[in-house]
């Protein structure tokens, strides 16, 4: 982003906690009760002086004992009112603290799962979390204790200031006059406190990135002997959010110990003015008894919202970081009115004229005027070497992007008129990078669709032959998988994904190598589920096994984001093009089968 972009949103960005408001609103008993705690605790704390000065000016003068004795009951009546108001005070912010990033959290995480694809093309997954989860603690504070500090203090600030005019207006001009000398610096500083909190949140945010990146991989680090080049690289990260942390504290220790000095400095003047009137008889004691304690709320008001502000403009970075996230809009979205797709599904697939580039990579075009047309029922091989764009054409029809030119319809319907979630409903895949959830093998297999039965999911994994492994788990299909599915085999996992696709009954199927990963006994049980599953859908297959390219109705064959050759099998070995040269690179490697070069 341009410098001039970043220093526009630092000015518009001075109060981005504002963005909390509307949470707030939700919870009005929450806030309302805390308003109202706060408010009797502050106006109990402002009686207090005036106690003392009725004390020292009567009860003391005129030496009247059970004029004492009623003041101080009265002291205690209001002790046990303060710390019931503190109590409920208490209980309502810290509530509502929990509440307002509880939903925040939810709101955030959910606006992050509906983005584009093109979002986490750049974005890396660990930072995202960091503020889904460091940040979200940093508002929960604010919103919570800091906030009710911060509105207990300026009640209490407005009230003794008001109190003190009440008091001495003379004395009280002064300390007014004292009051922009403090407060102007105290925004200046706040402003760079928020900025120098956000630095320093950016670069925590980044090592947190390559911790979860690393700490995910920890088995590729060890098989490697990367454990120092890893501990190096985490620890200049940390070692950066030190710094950067350290920069934003040096911030808030010059605010705070400017604070404390312009307004204990204001309090002492005042009170030597003071001493003075009432040596000349022109204020009593018990006045300028009254005077002082009030002076000495609003000084310590004022002190402790410099400290209390600091903390705000810290949680102003973090409400910052998350607006970000919240306003990010996903570049692959429903239309306004979406088009409803035919019933029943057919399966039909066509792309016409298909131009795309990836975001990340606008120079290169991954699709180059791709044409095609797959038929109700149709299984279709893509084969080619790296970089063809076969992967490209599964992301173009899941709509994770849009054309740049053409269009890609299923069952006669521009995908770009629909609900992407209506068009994902009518699909399944198998992909080669199978995802597995640290959850139980049951879940797993139900992802996607959550209301399958036990029965349901135990027969797609029948289906897909993984039932014999399941049952042979400590806890059957609630046996937990760990993390990406740690304690399964490569072979394992892939069939669970196929179990998966199988619950979905989806017309259009799409495998991405889905038997890469399989051994040759595992293949053949798993090929015979995947025959009888494509035999009813509409099947695109990323092909390396020869056994499903020969299965296919129809070879497609691409290269540098076109399709160059169509056909069977037998044909394309005839015709002597890339395919034939495929092939040949296959059986001359001994690899079993395997289109060494077909990979994406």
């Amino acid at each position: 982003m341009p410098r001039q972009e970043n220093q526009a949103r630092e000015r518009k960005s001075v109060r981005p906690l504002a963005a909390v408001l509307p949470y707030v609103k939700r919870y009005r008993r929450f806030a309302i009760g805390a308003a109202v705690a706060l408010t009797v605790a502050a106006v109990t704390t402002l009686t207090l002086p005036l106690a003392v000065r009725r004390m020292i000016d009567h009860g003391f003068s005129n030496s009247d004992a059970a004029f004492i004795n009623t003041y101080f009951t009265m002291l205690m009546v209001l002790a046990i009112v303060l710390a019931l108001a503190s109590a409920a005070r208490y209980y309502f912010v810290i509530s509502l603290g929990e509440r307002i990033v509880a939903d925040l959290r939810r709101d955030v995480f959910a606006r992050v799962t509906g983005l584009s694809a093109s979002f986490f093309d750049v974005n890396q997954s660990g930072e995202i979390v960091s503020r889904l989860t460091a940040d979200t603690t940093q508002i929960k504070s604010a919103v919570g204790a800091t906030a009710s500090v911060a509105l207990r203090n300026l009640i209490l600030c407005l009230g003794a200031i008001g109190m003190m005019v009440y008091t001495s207006p003379k004395l009280s001009s002064l300390v007014i006059a004292a009051i922009p000398l403090i407060v102007f610096p105290l925004v200046g500083f706040g402003r760079s406190v928020r900025r120098r909190s956000r630095e320093a949140q950016d670069t925590l945010a980044a090592a947190s990135a390559y911790a979860g990146e690393a700490i995910g991989a920890t088995r590729t680090v060890q098989a490697f002997n990367g454990e120092e080049s890893a501990n190096r690289r985490f620890g200049a990260a940390v070692e950066e959010a030190y710094g950067a942390a350290r920069a934003a504290i040096r911030a808030r220790s010059a605010l705070t110990a400017f604070a404390i000095t312009m307004v204990f400095g204001s309090v002492v003047a005042v009170l030597w003015f003071g001493a003075r009137d009432v040596l000349n008889g022109t204020l009593s004691a018990g006045t300028l008894s009254q005077f002082l304690l009030y002076s000495v709320f609003a000084a310590g008001s004022l002190g402790a919202l410099s400290e209390v502000w600091g903390e705000l403009s810290q949680a102003a970075g973090a409400a910052e970081r998350l607006n970000e996230l919240l306003s990010e809009v996903p570049q692959i979205r429903a239309p306004e009115h979406p088009v409803a797709m035919p019933a029943p599904a057919k399966g039909a697939i066509e792309f016409d004229d298909v131009h795309f580039a990836y975001p990340a990579r606008p120079d290169y075009k991954s699709l180059k005027g791709l044409t095609l047309a797959v038929q109700p029922g149709e299984t279709v091989a893509i084969v080619g070497p790296s970089g063809a764009g076969k992967s490209t054409v599964f992301s173009m029809l899941l709509r994770y992007y849009d054309p740049i030119n053409g269009a890609v319809l299923v069952d006669g319907m521009d995908i770009r008129t629909v609900d992407p979630k209506d068009l994902r409903d009518r699909i399944a895949i198998v992909p080669q990078d199978v995802t597995i959830f640290a959850a139980s093998v049951h879940d797993n297999i139900a992802f996607g669709t959550p209301e399958a039965s036990r029965e349901a999911v135990r027969a797609a994994a029948i289906a897909a032959q993984a039932d014999e492994f399941i049952a042979r788990l400590d806890r059957g299909y609630d046996a937990p998988v760990g993390e990406r599915g740690v304690t399964l085999s490569g072979g394992q996992r892939q069939r669970i994904a196929i179990a998966r696709a199988i619950l979905r009954n989806a017309p259009i199927l799409l495998l991405d190598e889905a038997t890469s990963a399989l051994d040759a006994e595992s293949e053949t049980l798993v090929q015979k589920a995947l025959d009888g599953l494509m035999r009813e859908r509409t099947t695109l297959v990323i092909a390396h096994r020869l056994a499903t390219v020969l299965k296919a109705d129809r070879i497609l064959v691409m290269d540098h984001g076109r399709i160059v050759e169509e056909g069977t099998h037998a044909s394309l070995i005839r015709h002597g093009g890339l395919y034939a040269k495929l092939a040949r690179l296959q059986f001359d490697h001994g690899a079993e089968g395997l289109f060494v070069a077909s990979q994406v």
